[in-house]
């Protein structure tokens, strides 16, 4: 007799949540004292003279901070066949990829069954706080989820995105049955390779369970943004598959993507007008996603960081369904569960989970030199997770259970409170994506207040920003910003210059202000970009490898990133410099 699978308990699963954040000093040097035990016989570890010692201050006295580059050579080895335990004593199963959408080169990093595991842990914990926000207990979901192309490394390992790492593992789909509604769209339109075809499937095949919909999910913002932008275009050749009953034999040509979605249409002219009256309804878009799915209890993304750019669009799209911000986590494995999933995108925390990694947080002070992009910061020495600081910035430190320690995640957080004894933690974004040319220091997130702010006069004009990405030029002297607008109009040029004196105030970076009015940086230069420009830029990633799943635009582009300059160089239509500093 076969044994009854046993229920999720959302209550079970927020019970040991409280426990492990009673006392998340204690259960952070077990967690260390786990790794290190299982560790350390490792190459990496027995090379740093620990010599079997466990406890967090002979940790840090023996092993240095590192960066992907110091542990790189281990990995390569890793992927190229050497089985000894370089980093670990379990095998590393397999690679995850990076999207490389930041510095233009993807990482490997390992990934074995313990990540794994620590990764269900955190979607099992945020799925109870959510289901208990916003109860769902049955029908699907609308997934807007791409599958990775995947490799082989010169040593046999599968070398794919985190994601699918998940994806392929024997436990997932099991474990996410608990977790997780089905997805109206077969399997064969997740893990097409053509990333245009899989988007029309999901919105046809979202249609087609319109009223079984009950939450609405993509990895990212921009990903969920960019299917209704889709929708908007494609959604009257939808309406023709709903009433022939025939997928369109243009859009979808792939034979196992139209075999299986085929297999879901009937004739429903019903259906087909339903929708497009629906759709004839709507004002600019406005709650296009309560109108055809009216059983919809939340939309669920990234939304927070590079993704909050995005808001307000899936605000519009959502009307007034709740945006709820995804976890946060990265291909080195997970940091935090959003646990507090009824605050809107602009206040997410993620609560750090103190047994899937040992955390540290290196303090990060307002710099007033240095010249690097990097130097926007001063360090000091790195804390414990339960000696972080409310308001205090750090940037994140992990050692994991797949081999990286003290590994600097390069990513900057704010502490916006405690859970218990673990930190809350707001993403603020990338140290390294900074704009700087000598004293100014401008992050991601000083980019986008800059653009909101010039975004401003567009309304009146019936116009919005589409995309933006911004770059430090220095080859000529003095150097000077430019910043990257793709609108969804024309625009007349007072305005534009109007934008364009309004970014350059909106930079209020002391370093940034004394420079411009010493002429030490030149004026900043606004180039508005053709339309269709930043879908270039994201098929230009995505024929390099980077999956859909991670594409992030980057927000301030790397010198090193030649490829996308050349897209937003050779797609100008007009330039203008900023009069504000004259």
């Amino acid at each position: 007799m076969l044994e009854k699978k046993r229920e999720f308990s959302g209550e079970e699963v927020i019970a040991e949540f409280e426990r492990l954040t009673q006392d998340a000093a204690a259960v952070q040097r077990e967690t260390l004292r786990r790794i290190l035990a299982d560790n350390g016989a490792t190459e990496y570890l027995q090379g740093r003279g620990l010599a079997g010692r466990t406890d967090p201050d002979s940790f840090r006295a023996c092993v240095p901070l590192a960066t992907h580059d110091d542990l790189e050579p281990y990995i390569s080895r890793i992927a190229d066949g050497d089985t000894s335990p370089v980093l670990t004593a379990k095998p590393i199963t397999s690679i995850s990829l990076s999207s490389g959408t930041t510095q233009g080169k993807r990482k490997y990093l390992p990934f074995n069954d313990e990540l794994f595991k620590l990764t269900m842990h955190v979607y099992r914990t945020s799925f109870a706080f959510r289901n208990r926000a916003f109860p769902v207990e049955d029908g699907k979901a609308l997934q807007f989820v791409y599958g990775s192309r995947q490799f082989t490394t010169k040593g046999g390992l599968i070398a794919t995105t985190a994601t699918t790492n998940l994806y392929r593992n024997e436990e997932f789909k099991a474990m996410m049955c608990d977790i997780q509604l089905p997805c109206c769209s077969p399997n064969e339109v997740i893990m097409s390779p053509d990333f245009a075809q899989s988007l029309y499937c999901h919105l046809l095949c979202g249609l087609l369970f319109a009223d079984e919909v009950r939450t609405v999910f993509s990895m990212f913002g921009h990903n969920l943004v960019l299917a209704f932008q889709t929708f908007e275009r494609v959604w009257v050749e939808l309406c023709s598959d709903i009433r022939d009953g025939v997928l369109s034999p243009t859009r979808v040509t792939a034979p196992a993507v139209r075999q299986a979605v085929s297999a879901l249409l009937a004739p429903d002219p019903a259906l087909a007008d339903e929708v497009a009256r629906k759709c004839a309804g709507l004002s600019d878009w406005y709650g296009v996603i309560p109108a055809l799915w009216p059983n919809a209890k939340y939309v669920h993304s990234i939304v927070t960081g590079s993704m909050e750019h995005y808001v307000k669009k899936l605000r519009r799209y959502a009307g007034g369904l709740p945006l709820v911000a995804m976890d946060y986590g990265a291909s080195e494995g997970m940091i935090g569960a959003n646990v507090e999933p009824g605050l809107p995108p602009e206040s997410a925390t993620f609560t750090v989970l103190p047994d899937i990694a040992y955390f540290e947080f290196i303090p990060l002070n307002n710099s007033d030199g240095g010249a690097s992009a990097d130097a926007l910061y001063t360090e000091a020495e790195p804390v414990d997770l339960t000696e972080v600081a409310i308001g205090e910035h750090y940037e994140v430190v992990m050692t994991t259970f797949a081999g990286l320690y003290r590994y600097r995640m390069g990513d900057v957080v704010k502490v916006a409170g405690f859970y218990n004894s673990t930190p809350k933690l707001k993403f603020v974004g990338r140290r390294s994506l900074t704009l700087s040319i000598n004293v100014d220091k401008n992050t991601e997130q000083d980019v986008q207040r800059a653009v909101d702010g010039a975004a401003k006069i567009l309304p009146a004009e019936k116009l919005e920003v589409v995309e933006y990405t911004s770059y430090a030029e220095v080859s000529c002297d003095p150097g000077h910003y430019i910043v990257f607008w793709e609108l969804n109009d024309e625009a007349n040029d007072d305005v534009l210059q109007s934008c364009c004196d309004e970014l350059d105030r909106g930079f209020a970076d002391a370093g940034y202000v004394s420079s411009r009015k010493t002429r030490g940086i030149g004026p900043l230069e606004l180039r508005v970009l053709q339309s269709g420009t930043f879908q270039k830029v994201l098929h230009h990633y995505l024929s390099l490898g980077a999956p859909m799943n991670q594409f992030k635009l980057p927000r301030c582009v790397a010198r090193s990133n030649s490829g996308v300059l050349q897209i937003l160089a050779g797609n100008a239509v007009k330039v203008f410099f900023s009069n504000a500093y004259d």
